[in-house]
C-alpha cells in the first residue's frame, strides 16, 4: 500500500536534528500518515476530512 503512495514530509519538525517528521499522502478519499523515522512500519489512515478538520484546528490553536 505505502510503496506506490506519493508521500510528503512535513515542513515542521521537531526539536533537535529536525528528524522528528511525519509524511502524509493521499490515498483517495483518506490520508495516509506515517513517521518518517520508519516508513517500512504501519501508517495511520484517516479520512480526508477528517484530517483537514484536524489541520485546521491546530492552525486555529496557534
Amino acid at each position: 500500500m505505502t510503496e506506490a503512495m506519493r508521500w510528503r514530509k512535513s515542513t515542521y519538525s521537531g526539536g533537535g536534528d529536525g528528524d522528528t517528521c511525519v509524511e502524509i499522502a493521499e490515498a483517495h478519499p483518506r490520508i495516509a500518515i506515517r513517521d518518517s523515522k520508519a516508513p517500512a512500519r504501519a501508517t495511520l489512515s484517516v479520512p480526508a476530512r477528517s484530517f483537514a478538520a484536524f489541520i485546521e484546528s491546530v492552525k486555529r490553536s496557534r
